[in-house]
């Protein structure tokens, strides 16, 4: 059973694995897909029409099987590898150790958000971006230079006291913890994160940044938490409704996966610790 570790806990050789996995992937040109994915769900998911990946009940299994099957494709690569998370309640600063020359690489520079260290720094020959919001093919971030702070535990807290999971109209606009732990509303996690980092990451082509898949693990820990606090709270909606993935359906683009697969993370992988 694979376990998902702290970034901040992983030893050296832990970290050259799951950089040399992912600079495998992108070498072989599969890392890409996943950005294009991620793209293509973000720009059609919509408060009015049909939605999947984000502004909907599916978006917290949705990322679940997203996540697996990245980890799946380094795994491919290497086998010892699994995804890391990055505690944002912790490691809060741009001196944090995920940002480090041996996991990360650091802040983009001021002239234009270039990162300039690390194992995907352009200059590095490695990670040029081919699926790309604007013309910029290196990677690039603006760490809190969209001003406010990464999220703390007592939101954290807040979010995961919330019930119930969702409710209608199954949107940006609802309340419950789905849509709280995405961002739209109350002290707004997921998308602060992705603000806070700035470059790619507050694009929908945000998995050109590796950091995307450490913060969605996460986010992914904090909902088994909430699970473990509510087990009489479940997934909603139960039964079919416009433009929603019930319980039960489907999940686009993988259509052999429906929520209720998914909330038992346990199956496929466990945390070093829960929330």
């Amino acid at each position: 059973m694979a376990v998902r570790k702290n970034q901040a806990t992983l030893t050296a050789s832990e970290k050259r694995a799951f950089v040399n996995a992912l600079l495998t992937l992108k070498q072989q040109g599969g890392y890409d897909t996943f950005v294009s994915t991620h793209n293509s769900f973000i720009m059609s998911d919509t408060d009015t029409s049909e939605r999947t990946g984000h502004r909907s009940p599916s978006f917290l299994p949705w990322h679940r099987r997203f996540l697996l099957q990245f980890e799946q494709a380094l795994q491919a690569v290497d086998a010892s590898v699994t995804l890391p998370y990055w505690d944002w309640t912790a490691d809060r600063t741009p001196d944090a150790s995920l940002w480090g020359p041996d996991l990360l690489g650091g802040d983009g520079r001021s002239s234009d958000g270039q990162v300039t260290t690390g194992p995907f720094a352009f200059a590095t020959g490695n990670w040029t971006l081919t699926v790309a919001p604007d013309s910029r093919t290196y990677l690039a971030r603006a760490l809190g230079a969209a001003g406010g702070d990464l999220p703390s535990k007592a939101d954290v807290d807040t979010v995961l006291g919330l019930t119930p999971y969702d409710a209608a109209p199954f949107n940006s606009t609802s309340d419950g913890f789905r849509n709280n732990v995405e961002g739209w509303v109350g002290p707004n996690l997921h998308n602060r994160v992705h603000v806070w980092i700035g470059g790619q990451m507050s694009s929908g082509m945000s998995p050109n940044d590796p950091v995307f898949w450490l913060h969605h693990c996460f986010i992914d820990r904090l909902w088994a938490g909430w699970q473990a606090r509510h087990p009489d709270q479940g997934y909603l909606p139960t039964d079919p409704t416009q433009d929603v993935v019930a319980l039960h359906q489907p999940m686009k683009p993988w259509n052999d996966v429906t929520p209720a697969d998914l909330l038992d993370h346990t199956r496929y992988y466990t945390y070093d610790s829960a929330y």
